[in-house]
């Protein structure tokens, strides 16, 4: 810090020093730094009084960014302000002076040099638009703490010297306890206002009352120290205050009498100079002011000596580790003790500052070992609720009411409460322990409503589950066998189980002895608990409607009345049977299209048949006259929370059904359509008479001259081989004329081809019996058997078929071929189907080959 030179935001210049001299040409240069002459009356003036080292640098600094010289704590308590230095606020709005004045009731002055301690807080009222007036949080209620005899003087002159205007006096009350502000701020009002009217008045402002000058204000901080964090945050929110505090409703919004910025500095120093002359500012009478130095100091010792006795330590370290017995008598006796010592020190003093100081240091003495009390509270409240919940579980462990329950074991803790506490207090204090039992009780009741809170959850879950296993699969069933008194079923079920299950559960409610209202709503919502489980099945079941309805479609057209698989022979009215079983699927669709939870009759069922399931024709008509009953998102009579398939999802369901069964009803007809075929290879009966009748020349001449039916033997061996060569069924399958064409054209080529092959097959067959017959006549042993007879080359007409066959149909080699097994028919059986499939194509093709072998064999 500088005192001379420019001065910049936040850096602090010295404006009065420690001798009472004016530092004008300093003032001066910070004026014009700072931009305050410019401000015109858009500036605030703010100044802290207190007494030394109860960090007033160190508030404004941190409320105000300003960087005046703080103690440094690690050097000892000294003074570090002296005389009055000023800064520029950094950051807030209009331009903010802040002025730190030397503390009060220093050690550097002495006891008798108050006069520049007072003349600077009057200096500071005069100037300033608000004053922080620092204070402990424990002078609170004392007679010479917070400046009090100092502002029943400055009060006093500042009426007869200047003309009244409107200051705000801002207490900061510094390392706040545990008091709440809300007890702290009408005390210290309270101690304001009669300073105030105990001060002589000017006829002008007898009457005049203390919010005509002033306007009193009171805030709270907490240690910088102990809680840095907590007192930074506090002291931002404090900052905010002081932003547009010359605006109406601000910190200074009803100010008087404010002198323009370009002459605040003329009009300071003119103020401090009648102040440093006036000689009413005299200081209190000599007697008193030693009598309260004294009392401070023997109070101050007595203290300390009561800190470090050795029977106070002990029975604070044995406090920490639960409970003594006698607390109240040991510690009255330890504070008795002292207070004698005081009172004996102190009795040749001024009688109203001893009583004074003896408030004081008995004051200090309780705030001392207030805190073990309360350890003690605490470890008997913590017991009072650890007896509380073993009594109650004793309790509810032999069958007793939970009510019943939580009245005896709530008495029993208080009781055993109330007796630590009275054994805790001492004689000294007036210690009220009712805010420590209001504890207690809360902490009983809220244990208490967290085992009921648990108690009735676990019973109503209970009777969910109950309620959920009797439901759930009894529902699943009715809606699997759908039928028209499905619903009649599940409400009679729903009755049922609910009628059972529910009493049960108000009965164990009982024990609870809660209001009739409370618990009939626990029943009402376990009953429409019921109800969505029942609701939640419909609608599962609903989402998979189609798949019932091609179940229940699948078990109506494939088994009969017997539930016997259907067998299709023919004689069945499959269109009868499929509209049987598209109804039974419809009547499916409606049971699960809505809710139904009266007995209440409805037409759903009804328009589903007649839209759905009617022809064609009839469901025009209707349309024409009435539209589509299914064109809508409801149905008649229905709410839409019932709603679980819309009568437009119906008719969407309705077709994807209707092509997914249309293959099953296919299949029907072609089973039926496959047994005709499958029983009509033979002619009717009639027709057999008809052919033995209209035939019987044709037949008799068959029989007369047997050639004709050999010539048909070989027409029909011909024609076979034709039909095996050529593969006409293959040919026709894709279509008669396709088949006719393909025919035709290959007919002649494969005439010509078998004629050649029956005669190769001939002639290769004749070949080999030469070579054979010539072997055996080289090879063959000499024997008396004669040789075989050859057949004759002509064979007369009356010669028997048999043998004629015998002589003229040597073993073809294609058939000796055919019977004995081939290197391909040796192949591993791990080959393909298509490759057995296409070895065996050859084989079918070499049969009509050997039979019109045959037949030219016979020719």
């Amino acid at each position: 810090m500088a005192e001379d030179g420019a001065a910049t935001a936040g850096t602090a210049v010295q404006l009065i020093d420690g001798e009472g001299g004016f530092a004008t040409d300093s003032a001066e240069r910070f004026m014009a730094a700072a931009g305050v002459a410019e401000c015109g009356l858009s500036y605030a003036v703010v100044s802290i009084m207190g007494p030394q080292s109860s960090g007033k640098s160190t508030l404004l600094n941190q409320l105000f960014g300003t960087n005046f010289m703080e103690m440094d704590a690690f050097r000892g308590r000294s003074q570090t302000t002296k005389g009055i230095w000023m800064a520029h606020c950094v950051g807030i709005e209009p331009c903010t002076v802040v002025m730190d004045l030397e503390g009060t009731d220093g050690r550097e002055r002495g006891e008798d040099d108050t006069a520049f301690e007072k003349q600077s807080a009057l200096f500071a009222l005069a100037i300033s638009d608000i004053v922080l007036i620092n204070m402990w949080c424990h002078d609170i209620g004392r007679e010479q703490a917070a400046n009090k005899p100092l502002l029943k003087t400055v009060f006093q002159v500042m009426m007869r010297l200047f003309s009244p205007r409107k200051t705000t006096l801002l207490f900061v009350i510094r390392d706040k306890t545990r008091t709440p502000l809300e007890h702290l701020e009408p005390v210290l009002r309270e101690d304001i206002q009669k300073i105030w009217n105990s001060v002589p008045k000017p006829e002008a402002h007898k009457d005049t009352p203390l919010s005509e000058f002033f306007n009193v204000q009171v805030t709270a901080l907490p240690s910088f120290e102990e809680k840095e964090e907590q007192f930074r945050e506090q002291v931002q929110q404090l900052r905010q205050r002081f932003a547009n505090s010359i605006a109406p409703g601000g910190l200074a919004g009803d100010r008087r009498g404010v002198v323009p910025a370009s002459g605040f500095l003329f009009s300071s120093q003119q103020i401090w100079k009648i102040i440093r002359e006036n000689k009413d500012l005299d200081l209190p009478a000599h007697k008193v002011m030693v009598a309260t130095v004294r009392c401070d100091e023997i109070a101050n010792e007595k203290f300390g000596c009561l800190a470090s006795d050795a029977e106070w330590l002990e029975l604070e370290n044995a406090v920490q580790s639960g409970s003594v017995q006698g607390f109240g008598k040991k510690l009255g006796y330890i504070v008795d003790v002292h207070m004698q010592e005081y009172d004996k020190e102190a009795v040749y003093f001024d009688e109203a500052v001893r009583n004074a100081k003896r408030k004081v240091l008995e004051s200090r003495i309780l705030n001392l070992v207030q805190p073990a009390f309360h350890k003690v509270l605490s470890y008997l409240r913590g017991k009072a609720l650890e007896k509380f919940k073993s009594d109650l579980n004793l309790l509810l462990e032999n069958g007793k009411g939970f009510a019943a329950s939580v009245r005896e074991s709530t008495e029993s803790s208080v009781n055993e409460f109330d007796q630590g506490c009275a054994d805790a207090v001492i004689k000294q204090a007036d210690w009220d322990y009712s805010k420590m039992l209001e504890k207690v009780r809360r902490d009983i009741e809220e244990h208490a409503f967290s085992i009921s809170e648990r108690k009735l959850s676990e019973l109503t879950s209970r009777a969910k589950e109950k309620l959920r296993k009797a439901l759930v699969e009894p529902v699943e069933s009715l809606f699997d066998a759908a039928s028209q008194t499905t619903w009649e079923s599940i409400r009679n079920l729903y009755k049922r189980e609910t009628e059972a299950i529910l009493p049960e559960f108000l009965n164990t409610l009982s024990g609870f002895e809660m209001e009739s209202a409370v618990s009939e709503g626990m029943v009402s919502k376990l009953r429409d608990y019921a109800r969505s489980i029942v609701e939640n099945k419909a609608k599962e079941e609903a989402n998979k409607v189609l798949m019932h309805m091609k179940e229940r479609f699948t078990t109506v057209f494939s088994h009969d009345k017997d539930s016997m698989p259907r067998v299709w022979t023919g004689k069945e009215d499959v269109r009868a049977i499929a509209k049987d079983a598209r109804s039974a699927a419809l009547k499916l669709m409606s049971v699960l299209a809505v809710i139904r939870w009266d007995d209440k009759p409805d037409r759903i069922e009804n328009i589903l048949i007649s839209t759905l399931l009617d022809s064609l024709v009839e469901s025009k008509s209707s349309s024409a006259t009435s539209g589509d009953p299914l064109a809508s998102t409801t149905w008649e009579e229905v709410h839409a929370k019932h709603t679980l398939i819309t009568p437009a999802q119906c008719k969407s369901l309705w077709k994807q059904f209707k092509s997914e069964t249309e293959f099953t009803i296919t299949q029907a007809v072609t089973a039926q359509q496959a047994h005709r075929r499958a029983n009509g290879g033979m002619p009717p009966p009639w027709a057999m008479v008809a052919i033995a009748i209209l035939g019987f020349n044709e037949i008799m001449a068959l029989l007369r001259n047997p050639i004709y039916l050999f010539l048909l033997f070989v027409g029909y061996l011909v024609a076979k081989a034709l039909a095996v060569q050529l593969d006409i069924g293959r040919e026709f399958q894709n279509g008669m004329v396709p088949g006719i064409i393909s025919v035709s054209a290959k007919l002649l080529p494969s005439m010509q081809n078998l004629l050649r092959k029956v005669a190769s097959d001939q002639q290769q067959q004749q070949q080999g019996q030469h070579q054979q017959q010539h072997g055996q006549q080289q090879h063959r042993p000499q024997t008396t058997e004669a040789p075989e007879p050859q057949p004759p080359l002509l064979l007369s007409p009356n010669s028997s078929m048999r043998e004629l066959r015998r002589l003229h149909m040597p073993p073809s080699p294609v058939r000796r071929s055919l019977s004995s097994p081939s290197h391909s028919s040796s192949s591993s059986p791990l080959g393909s189907p298509r490759r057995v499939s296409e070895d065996q194509k050859p084989r079918r093709a070499l049969e009509p080959e050997s039979e019109s072998s045959s037949t030219y064999s016979i020719v």
